[in-house]
């Protein structure tokens, strides 16, 4: 009783350990990302990546806020879109995996295969710029990064799988207590499909707030611009200053110093940081989601 008593203090400890060692690992990169944003660029050249920055400078942070109206203002322009899209991208989905779910919906196959079907075809890039542009008219305005990607045939898969779990005889139940379609769906759908709801949104959440490649293509109004987009034109600035100081004669070098790679990893902060906050108000859901709506084989 003893000895087993103890082998489950030791499987304990060692599992403990094994996870403490996983989680400083994965925390190591982020850590390390601070660091680098707060040392100064003599420093990173002098002593390399510390985990503890040798000495704290915001130098860095100094230039990124150099035209913090505009920040805030890409800040603003992208909580909008990802909010937005979010809330509406899910409720799409949501909307069309619920009829696909029922085996009383003849038609459920053959709309299957089509949404499907555009996961291994697409219209390619130059008709889907002329279709977003010239036909839908969404050029140059916030709703082109909202509309176009709306739904994800992935995302309808994954819950409809996940919907086709819950017992038929709750469906069977409401109805019996004369409950329509539309009570079912608000009063045991969405209730029921809250661990899916929450891994959807935070899917759409990040490919929402990451997205800068739509609005290089599409947006041209400074006004407008995302953080992720303002932050790669920064970005492309930024070399394109140090590589003109590279050259530049050493008086005027001097003047041109700028702390490049602590800059680079601030805006890796700025960015990442608002879905590092996010994620833990996800997580009570996330794995239960992605277990459960798994696609069978």
């Amino acid at each position: 009783m003893i000895q087993s008593k103890n082998g489950q203090v030791v499987q304990k400890i060692i599992t403990h350990a094994v996870l403490i060692i996983i989680s400083a690992t994965c925390l190591l990169p982020f850590i390390l990302l601070i660091s680098v944003s707060l040392s100064s660029e003599q420093d990173i050249l002098n002593y390399g990546y510390r985990l503890i920055p040798h000495k704290i400078d915001f130098t860095a942070y100094k230039y990124v806020f150099e035209n913090s109206k505009e920040l805030i203002r890409s800040y603003e322009v992208s909580i909008f879109i990802t909010v937005v899209a979010t809330v509406i991208s899910v409720f799409l989905k949501l909307l069309a995996a619920y009829p696909l779910s029922q085996k009383a919906f003849k038609c459920r196959k053959v709309i299957m295969f089509f949404i499907f079907f555009t996961m291994l075809f697409n219209g390619g890039l130059v008709p889907s710029y002329i279709l977003i542009s010239q036909y839908l008219n969404l050029d140059n305005t916030i709703w082109v990064m909202i509309i176009p990607q709306l739904v994800s045939a992935w995302d309808i898969i994954i819950m409809r799988t996940f919907l086709q779990r819950i017992p038929v005889s709750l469906f069977e139940a409401a109805k019996i207590d004369g409950a329509n379609q539309y009570k079912i769906f608000i009063r045991i759908v969405i209730p029921l499909s809250k661990p899916i709801i929450a891994t959807i949104a935070l899917f759409t959440c990040l490919a929402k707030w990451n997205d800068w490649f739509t609005a290089l293509l599409y947006i041209r109004d400074s006004q407008l611009y995302p953080l992720q987009y303002l932050l790669q034109r920064i970005l492309m600035d930024l070399q394109f200053l140090i590589d003109h100081a590279q050259n530049a004669p050493a008086g005027m070098a001097d003047s041109l110093k700028i702390p490049g790679e602590s800059m680079r990893m601030a805006m890796c902060i700025l960015a990442a940081g608002p879905m590092v906050f996010i994620f833990p108000f996800f997580q009570k859901y996330f794995v239960k989601g992605i277990t459960i709506g798994s696609v069978k084989g």
